[in-house]
């Protein structure tokens, strides 16, 4: 069997063995896809014993490609709301997020100097503490680029493995921790989120008006749409017992039934004072000549373009009440930019609809067919990106993003555009899934290999045992500062707490056990999804800045 064969032979037999060893779980906990490198790590001292021969260039490249792989699909994920989620919304607890990553770095770097660690044991130790693979790609990465042999990185995924298992530990330890500390009630912690933001959803609002303004009347309906303003929509109107679609010369008159769609009360009561007062008048297109239909946008012509392009109100008797882009709705104005998949809430006749929605594709199948074409460009790109060499003084050779930052942000500003012509870079969330997976597996089996020949020998021998103490600091020094800091002063709901603990350290396992606290209440699950896009980017650049500083420092 040659070398190549025997290679792929033995990565498939420690992606076999982790993934099952990850799928353990004692009391809903797991390692998950962290259980690869366990497997690689028992694999790799075995091989060495037996003194079996890897192709070394072959490992090498499934590694690199493997992380291409899952930091662009990362990207693509993260993408669409990762500007979203710095807005004031989710500000507070992004903030609380990144005090956690940069106490993180603080202390790791507090002990690399206390215990004179090498720059790559602290960097492993680092990435295995706060629970994130890609920051021990970066870590790898930015050593590499700074002119460190091969065989030196390979000491990252011995102090990751070290760290690990607490790291996930730690974080379950800081939730308890503070539920005993304050003395929780979580049912009344899930009730107060049930009152504040937890019945609050990203969809908007809709109100029916009745025209009582005389001044509105005899007036066209594009002169009340701007009085109104471009973020409230009215979708219909019914006049003289007729529900109608709004077109911009039809005439309004005292009297006359609208169904205003805003963002927000505030923008509705607004338009309110302008038209007359709210009723309970219901404005429903049953058993009428209207309907309402949901219509994809998948037809590649017109990605890219503002629906005032389109002029589909003028050529159709048809309005768009809201559009619907990533679970996120929103009023769809004439300055709305289309991107592939979002979806338009339609009303009109039904002959009119059915030519909109062909004009604008409505091939729902699409959304699950992968374009290879944009995936290869972005990869191309970020590889570019991350090449790129610049040049700081005190540096042995210019600095580079290398595979783990290029990619990445590659991906969230074409994830952010959504579309350049008729390329566009949506991609379904199963296939996203199957190739970031994949990608992880193969990283995490190779470092796992590399690193297996010395696990042992560290762990009883060596320094493994200190390895891990300092991997607790790392992890439980910025979770309870943290965490106190949002429970006492901030006064954070505690489920969210542990949405937002679990979420600065990328753990899926933690929010898992964050969930079951509550099975019922979606805080947790929330609050990990805000601060998630953010993290997930600092904790890929953390170690690239760390060992830059630590490098210039020496």
């Amino acid at each position: 069997m040659s070398e190549v064969a025997l290679s792929i032979l033995v990565l498939s037999a420690v992606a076999v063995i982790g993934l099952w060893f990850g799928g353990i779980k004692v009391r809903g906990v797991g390692l998950g896809i962290g259980g690869v490198l366990f497997g690689g790590l028992f694999v790799g001292h075995f091989i060495k014993q037996f003194g079996w021969h890897l192709d070394p260039h072959a490992l090498h490249f499934i590694k690199e490609f493997g992380l291409i792989l899952f930091v662009y699909t990362i990207g693509i994920q993260v993408g669409p709301g990762f500007f979203a989620s710095l807005k004031a919304s989710g500000l507070r607890l992004n903030l609380l997020a990144v005090g956690i990553v940069v106490l993180g770095g603080i202390t790791a770097v507090a002990l690399h100097f206390i215990f004179d660690l090498p720059l790559n044991v602290f960097l492993g130790i680092y990435s295995g503490a706060v629970t994130n693979t890609p920051s021990l790609a970066a870590g790898q990465q930015i050593l590499q680029e700074l002119g460190m042999a091969t065989e030196e990185t390979t000491v990252l995924g011995l102090g990751y493995a070290m760290a690990y298992p607490f790291g996930i530990l730690g974080i379950l330890l800081t939730m308890w921790i503070i539920r005993l500390a304050f003395r929780i009630d979580i049912e009344q912690e899930a009730e107060d989120f049930d009152n504040t933001k937890g019945k609050k959803k990203q969809s908007l609002l809709d109100i029916n008006v009745i025209i009582e303004n005389p001044n509105l009347n005899g007036i066209a309906f594009s002169e009340l749409s701007k009085l109104i303003g471009e973020d409230v929509i009215c979708s219909r109107v019914k006049s003289d017992g007729e529900l109608k679609v709004p077109g911009a010369d039809m005439l309004m008159h005292l009297g006359d039934y609208l169904h205003l769609v805003g963002p927000n009360r505030n923008k509705l009561e607004q338009a309110t004072l302008i038209i007359g007062q709210e009723i309970n008048e219901s404005l429903s297109t049953k058993g009428t000549l209207l309907r309402s239909e949901r219509v994809v946008v998948t037809e590649e012509r017109i990605l890219g373009k503002k629906l005032s392009e389109l002029d589909l109100k003028h050529s159709f008797d048809v309005i768009i009440s809201r559009l619907n882009r990533s679970g996120v709705e929103l009023v769809a104005n004439k300055d709305t930019i289309l991107q592939f998949g979002d979806i338009l809430n339609i009303v009109g006749p039904s002959e009119d609809i059915e030519k909109v929605a062909k004009s604008l594709g409505n091939v729902r199948s699409k959304l699950q067919h992968v374009q290879m074409l944009p995936i290869f460009i972005g990869i191309g790109l970020g590889v570019l990106l991350g090449s790129m060499p610049l040049a700081i003084p005190s540096l042995p050779a210019p600095l580079k993003l290398g595979l783990a930052g290029g990619p990445l942000i590659v991906a969230i500003i074409l994830a952010r555009i959504g579309s350049i012509g008729r390329l566009y870079w949506f991609m379904p969330p199963s296939a996203n899934l199957a190739l970031r997976e994949i990608g992880i597996v193969l990283f995490l089996a190779v470092v796992g290999i590399n690193s297996g020949a010395n696990f042992i020998e560290t762990l009883v021998e060596g320094d493994g045992l200190s390895w891990m103490f300092y991997g607790a600091f790392i992890t439980l020094i910025p979770l309870l500062i943290i965490g106190f800091i949002g429970r006492y002063v901030l006064k954070v709901n505690y489920l969210s707490l542990c949405g937002l603990m679990a979420g600065s350290m990328t753990d899926p396992p933690a929010l898992a056990f964050a969930n079951s606290i509550h099975s019922t209440s979606g805080a947790s699950a929330l609050a990990y999804a805000t601060v998630y896009p953010l993290v997930m980017c600092l904790r890929i650049l953390s170690p690239q800045v760390i060992a830059v500083l630590l490098w210039v420092a020496a």
